[in-house]
């Protein structure tokens, strides 16, 4: 059965209460390493039109994704963020960058909070300081990296892989890797756009010859991506702001999609929320540097993808209020109760689901 046209009226349920969008998770569905190879994980197909769910294998979207259908997928590379070291007095610390101000200043957040005030110094490395400049309103910290190296090269060298804290270890080795797409380019993001850790080079190759295009955009991935929604009400949750980017060449490419009457298969709800974000009401998508805190949930509808790739997301997030926005709330609930029962693995390095 075809999905419904990115025009044609979805049945809309006014979810007003955070607690809707609440579940139990049973700890050992936590996917705390990822599966070998990327594209062997499960992928549960979500169809809006008949309602149905279907259980798949994440490379069978080499099938699944029609010729002349678009793959927009962010490219933002995950940068080494936490920073651990310690105090003048010996005691450890963290510093986690947040974002880059420009020259050797991060906007970043510290531990203990309490002791890190303006003016106090973190150990790294030999060559690497971190210097506390002043707390901002929202008590993160401005921070300055005093290196002998490239700030750059500093943080890859020093630095550890900021895996989410539902990982319950420390970075290994092969996160470097494997917390990271295939297709991964600009750095700036603090958490991974995880529906995209899926992708093979095989698979990618495939897509491309059955002539399958890729528009790829970025948008850095802030921790607010954590972040619960901690008011009943979720107008009343603060969105971080994310910076992100859209090439005029990805721009074009999913205009004459949409335009020859093919489909926009958003990779992740960080694409999503980029172009979004950009889209404009003829259709049409601004290029350029944005910065957004937009929050997609029902009733909103999403009208710059088709289709959404994404993986299964922490309970009372803005994450799993996007995807019903996009799914309809009782079936993304239905579906995620669904995963549950078949032992799906949750979240950044867990199985995916496609709504189409």
């Amino acid at each position: 059965m075809q999905s419904p046209h990115p025009d044609a009226p979805m049945p809309a349920i006014r979810v007003e209460r955070t607690s809707d969008y609440d579940y139990d998770l049973p700890p050992h569905l936590i996917a705390q390493y990822p599966v070998t190879p990327r594209d062997s994980s499960r992928l549960m197909v979500v169809d809006r039109a008949a309602g149905t769910i279907s259980h798949r294998v994440f490379s069978d979207l080499a099938s699944l994704i029609p010729p002349g259908d678009v793959l927009a997928v962010n490219t933002s590379r995950v940068v080494r963020a936490r920073l651990l070291g310690h105090r003048d007095s010996g005691a450890p610390a963290e510093v986690f960058l947040l974002r880059h101000l420009g020259d050797d200043r991060f906007e970043a957040m510290v531990h203990p909070g309490g002791k890190l005030r303006p003016g106090r110094h973190v150990h790294i490395a030999e060559g690497l300081d971190v210097e506390i400049l002043e707390i901002t309103d929202r008590r993160t910290r401005i921070v300055r990296l005093r290196s002998v190296l490239p700030v750059a090269d500093a943080i890859e060298r020093f630095g550890h892989v900021p895996l989410p804290p539902y990982i319950a270890r420390g970075d290994v080795d092969t996160d470097a890797e494997r917390y990271q797409t295939v297709y991964a380019a600009e750095s700036g993001s603090v958490a991974a756009p995880t529906a995209g850790l899926h992708f093979t080079p095989g698979l990618l190759s495939s897509l491309a010859a059955r002539g399958v295009q890729r528009a790829e955009v970025v948008l850095h991935v802030g921790a607010g991506t954590f972040k619960p929604v901690e008011h009943e009400d979720p107008a009343e949750h603060l969105m971080h702001e994310e910076v992100y980017s859209i090439s005029d060449t990805a721009a074009s490419t999913l205009e004459r999609c949409r335009r020859a009457g093919n489909a926009v298969w958003g990779v992740g709800t960080t694409t999503v929320r980029a172009l979004e974000s950009a889209f404009k009401p003829d259709g049409s998508i601004t290029r350029g540097l944005g910065e957004t805190r937009i929050f997609i949930r029902p009733p909103q509808r999403i009208h710059a993808v088709d289709k959404l790739i994404t993986n299964f997301h922490l309970p009372r997030s803005t994450l799993l209020m996007l995807v019903s926005a996009f799914a309809g709330h009782e079936l993304t609930m239905r579906a995620y109760q669904e995963a549950i029962d078949a032992e799906y693995r949750f979240y950044s390095f867990g199985d995916a689901m496609v709504v189409v």
